[in-house]
């Protein structure tokens, strides 16, 4: 397997991962600076989801229009420019514009990327070159906190967002160079109409159910914008039913392995999205450590994840997708709900050691349904695929904030008193069996789904094999 495209399109793609978590820590000095409260500065981070759900769906058309490996360049300059305006920003409006900016160009990275992975790679080595590509996703936001935090204490909040120039015209170089050239196919007229339900129907989901909870705006706004997402949702899937040519086609959905990876995967990642927001929460303000000591603590699941890297495909070609993937989700969920037991009298050796086993088998979970989810997808349908399960990656990441948020809000109101620990353990109990609910539909697969990926060719079952002769 040529190993220096899933490596250059990681790097790319840390680059965006990283830094939709990295401001986390800086977002009080940037108010500051700015002249805001950080809770109004919040409103960065919604338009960078906002972006990334509506420019998601689109990023799959244009692949096949202009050409996967152009486009991907394009997006690497957006996001450059877009950190570019971000750092010289000075006042709220022009920082929280330069941010959906970013989103614009960071939403055309991870589908994109993954479409060229797709179309330069062979199926039997899928399984090493989506785990290569999976690292950003795993890395990127545990090592945010931390690398933001130490960036705005010893340097300046500018220096997050500079960084991303020298990394994005080595990206550019390198891509230009070693990126195989990926030609433009025939496409269709671009469903406009669809694209804006789905604009609707994403971003109203997530900004509605990320400001709910924002004194900044009346609780009806969200409320507002979450109803018109979901109304979007339902006029979209008619809409779909009945266009020759949708922006993103439900149909997709009719392959098996491709619905079970996207419902698992969307269940599991939900958990994922929340683990990132309320650990160095419980960590600082349950445990009382500061922000660099919880980020040096919660950086111990990249570790994690980063092991499966080396043993990923030997895994799944010795079990198959279906096994793998049940005995991942169920010690993933068991891993998240330890963390409702700690307290500050817990040393940290345990949690250190129960994080990096937790980063593991959830990354072995998502390395098996990225490839699972294209295991059986034709090519003709292959940017349909990455751009609908890029789309619900990221909603259901920002489900998953927003859901961890709502959980301490309303624990923290029945108990009348400020956030306590008991309301974190609550949190981590209620997301353990959310995640839990993610092996569902990777139980009802066959054994041998995805064998021509995972290379894993065991017998199907004595009562279902065939008889002689037929």
């Amino acid at each position: 397997m040529n190993r220096i495209i899933p490596l250059i399109l990681a790097v790319a793609l840390f680059m965006e991962q990283m830094d939709s978590t990295v401001i986390a820590t800086a977002l009080p000095t940037i108010a500051y600076d700015l002249g805001v409260s950080p809770i109004t500065l919040k409103l960065a981070l919604t338009s960078y989801m906002v972006a990334l759900a509506m420019f998601i769906p689109i990023s799959g058309w244009m692949s096949d229009r202009f050409g996967a490996k152009k486009v991907f360049r394009l997006a690497i300059c957006v996001f450059v420019i877009g950190s570019i305006l971000c750092a010289i920003s000075d006042s709220l409006l022009q920082f929280v514009m330069s941010r959906f900016l970013q989103g614009m160009g960071g939403a055309m990275m991870t589908p994109v990327g993954r479409l060229v992975l797709l179309r330069t790679t062979k199926r039997s080595d899928l399984v090493s070159a989506m785990a290569l590509l999976t690292i950003p996703a795993l890395v990127g936001p545990l090592t945010g906190p931390p690398i933001g935090g130490f960036i705005t204490t010893y340097f300046s909040w500018h220096w997050i967002f500079i960084i991303n120039v020298p990394i994005g015209l080595v990206g550019l170089y390198l891509t230009g160079v070693y990126l195989p050239e990926v030609p433009p196919m025939e496409t269709a007229r671009m469903d406009w109409m669809g694209f804006l339900l789905t604009s609707v129907a994403a971003s109203g989901v997530v900004f509605g159910l990320s400001v709910i909870g924002l004194p900044a705006l009346p609780p009806a706004v969200g409320i507002s914008a979450t109803i018109a997402g979901f109304i979007a949702t339902f006029l979209y899937i008619r809409h779909a039913a009945h266009h020759p040519h949708p922006i993103l086609n439900l149909k997709i959905f009719n392959d098996r392995a491709f619905r079970a990876s996207t419902t698992g995967g969307t269940l599991f990642r939900v958990a994922t999205g929340a683990i990132p927001f309320l650990m160095p929460l419980m960590l600082q303000l349950g445990f009382g450590l500061n922000p660099f000591q919880s980020g040096l603590i919660t950086f111990s699941g990249a570790i994690g994840a980063l092991t499966v890297k080396f043993i990923a495909r030997r895994v799944f070609a010795l079990t198959g997708f279906r096994t793998a993937l049940l005995v991942a989700g169920m010690l993933g969920a068991a891993m998240t709900a330890v963390n409702g037991f700690y307290t500050p009298e817990t040393p940290h050796i345990w949690i250190i050691g129960a994080l990096l086993a937790a980063g593991f088998f959830r990354s072995l979970f998502f390395t098996g349904v990225n490839a699972l989810g294209y295991s059986e997808i034709s090519d003709d349908l292959a940017s349909q695929a990455t751009s609908m399960a890029s789309a619900l990656q990221q909603v259901s990441l920002a489900l998953g904030v927003a859901f961890a948020a709502f959980i301490l809000e309303m624990s923290s109101m029945y108990s009348g008193s400020h956030l306590q620990l008991a309301d974190f353990h609550l949190a981590f109990f209620i997301v353990a069996a959310i995640s839990l609910f993610s092996i569902i539909p990777i139980f009802r697969l066959d054994p041998l789904t995805g064998t021509a990926v995972s290379g894993h060719h065991g017998r199907r079952p004595a009562e279902v094999q065939p008889e002689a002769g037929e």
